[in-house]
């Protein structure tokens, strides 16, 4: 693929890719597992976020000029290198399929009750589609467009809701304990930064300034948690611990509160639409990951002839892979860190420690 982006527009994209659903249903975890110190629980979890980035910068400088499907192979070998890849399609596969069914989830519920959520997951898939057929490149330029709107969005919402913030949400200080707050910040980690893994199959090989685009991935790691300690800060010194942990969309609630003088109200639609942008860039890099990595398993000339099919194999996964709310609480709060640390750390560390043995 002779597909090139720059070292920003990959920041942009790691940080629209970090925020994603993170910013959307993270708070309410965060607050389950350490009520009102969840906003420490994320800043523990944004400086070890870093810290993983930076194993995955030394990755990518390890893997040179291959992407993750072909470096496993060279790495690993044929058999082994393939399992690994089919493994990876696998985690971009159910990446996809779950993102979407969290975007059919959070519409139907929240802003268009009567429509079928079959409608929603149709449309919202075809969108990304479209994106993920056009290119990286063309996704990367609409990151550059949507950013700065993302930007103001977020900072409506935090001074809008900045009057009603009470300190006393926020205390006592530290009364959580270490255990708590270990796992909220895990939580945490395991959906903005394991998940990361799926950029390897355009880092670093599709980037312009590789040492540019070193820098801005742990930069980018960075801000995305910055926008997870500003939002859960929010979501606890407003809302209370007590009313985040119980809500299954603390950062909308939260916009529903916004009321200036009886004139700015009712603007949680258009807040909605800060988190509406972050999931589809983040869909659609699981989806391209998904598209890419097949293409090459099967020795593709290229991508685009199987994105439709595959789109239509991912809203088909997306209806029935969180067969209720309930069910998919619970895969995020008992499966999904353990699933994530065998894609986001066990694999790639073992990619990267026989890459080391073999360089010697």
């Amino acid at each position: 693929m002779n597909e090139k982006i720059s070292a920003r527009q990959f920041k942009l994209l790691v940080i629209l890719y970090s925020v994603g659903t993170t910013i959307l249903v993270i708070p309410a975890g965060l607050a389950a597992d350490a009520k009102q110190d969840a906003w420490i629980a994320s800043v523990i979890g944004t400086i070890v976020s870093t810290c993983i980035t930076l194993f995955y910068v030394r990755l990518g400088r390890q893997m040179g000029g291959y992407n993750w499907i072909d470096y496993s192979k060279i790495v690993l070998g044929k058999w082994l290198g393939n399992l690994l890849n089919i493994l990876f399609v696998f985690f971009c596969f159910i990446g996809a399929s779950t993102l979407l069914s969290y975007v059919g989830n959070f519409m139907n519920i929240q802003i268009m009750p009567e429509t079928p959520i079959q409608f929603i997951n149709v449309l919202f898939a075809v969108i990304v589609i479209m994106g993920v057929k056009l290119g990286l490149e063309t996704l990367a330029r609409a990151a550059e467009v949507l950013f700065p709107y993302i930007i103001l969005l977020f900072l409506f919402l935090i001074f809008f809701i900045s009057p009603q913030i009470e300190m006393k949400n926020l205390q006592p200080v530290f009364e959580a304990g270490i255990k708590p707050l270990t796992h909220a910040a895990l939580s945490m980690i395991a959906t903005a930064t394991f998940t990361l893994i799926v950029f390897f199959v355009i880092y670093p090989t599709q980037i312009d300034n590789r040492e540019r685009a070193e820098l801005g991935f742990i930069k980018a790691s960075f801000i995305g948690g910055v926008f997870m300690i500003g939002i859960t800060l929010m979501c606890i010194s407003v809302l209370g611990p007590g009313t985040t942990e119980r809500l299954l969309y603390p950062g909308y609630s939260l916009a529903k509160k916004i009321s200036v003088g009886h004139f700015i109200m009712r603007v949680e639609s258009s807040v909605a639409a800060f988190w509406v942008i972050s999931i589809y860039f983040k869909l659609s890099l699981y989806f391209y990951g998904f598209v890419v990595g097949l293409a090459q398993l099967f020795q593709l000339s290229q991508y685009r002839s199987i994105v439709f099919p595959c789109g239509m194999l991912v809203v088909l996964y997306s209806l029935v892979v969180y067969p209720s709310i309930t069910y998919m609480q619970r895969w995020d709060t008992l499966i999904f860190i353990p699933y994530a640390v065998f894609f986001g750390v066990v694999l790639p560390g073992l990619l990267f420690m026989v890459g080391k043995i073999r360089a010697l």
